[in-house]
C-alpha cells in the first residue's frame, strides 16, 4: 500500500485571450490602476470557471468583444504572483472576432492592436512572452519567475 502524498498545494487560475487581427497584429489592454501597463486582455478565473470560459468573459469585461473556438497556446506556472501561487491559461483567437474592442472603465483605460516588432510601453516581459508564444504552432508550458 502507498501512502498518501496529501495535497500539492493550491494555485489561481488565470486566463488570457491573445488576439490577432489579419495583420498579425496583437489586441492589448491598457490598465488604468499598478503599473499601468500595457497587457492581452485577461484576469483570474471564477470559482468552478473553466479558464477558457475565463478568458470569454474577461476579454468581453475589458473590451467589449465576444470570441469562440480559441485554441490554448500556453500554460505557465508563476510561484510569486501577487494573488499567491497562479497558473495561467492563454488561449489564441484569429478573426472573425464579433464586435470592435472598446476600452472598459474603470479597469481599462485604452486598447489598440500592435505589431509585436512595435509593442507600447511600458509592457512587462511576461505579456511579450505570451504574446510571442501564440504566434507558436506547439502550446508552450513555461515556469515565470
Amino acid at each position: 500500500m502507498t501512502a498518501d502524498p496529501g495535497p500539492i498545494g493550491t494555485a489561481n487560475i488565470g486566463a488570457a485571450c491573445a488576439i490577432f487581427d489579419s495583420g498579425g497584429r496583437i489586441l492589448l489592454v491598457r490598465h488604468t490602476y499598478g503599473k499601468l501597463n500595457w497587457e492581452i486582455p485577461g484576469g483570474i478565473c471564477l470559482p468552478d470557471e473553466a479558464p477558457s470560459d475565463g478568458a470569454a468573459r474577461e476579454l468581453q469585461e475589458e473590451t467589449g468583444l465576444h470570441v469562440s473556438g480559441g485554441s490554448l497556446s500556453g500554460v505557465y506556472y508563476e510561484r510569486q504572483h501577487w494573488s499567491g501561487a497562479m497558473v495561467h491559461f492563454v488561449f489564441r483567437f484569429t478573426p472573425p472576432v464579433s464586435g470592435r474592442p472598446a476600452a472598459r472603465p474603470p479597469e481599462i483605460g485604452d486598447v489598440g492592436w500592435f505589431a509585436l516588432d512595435d509593442l507600447p510601453r511600458p509592457i512587462s516581459d511576461f505579456t511579450e512572452q505570451r504574446a510571442r508564444d501564440a504566434l507558436g504552432d506547439a502550446v508552450a508550458y513555461r515556469m515565470i519567475d
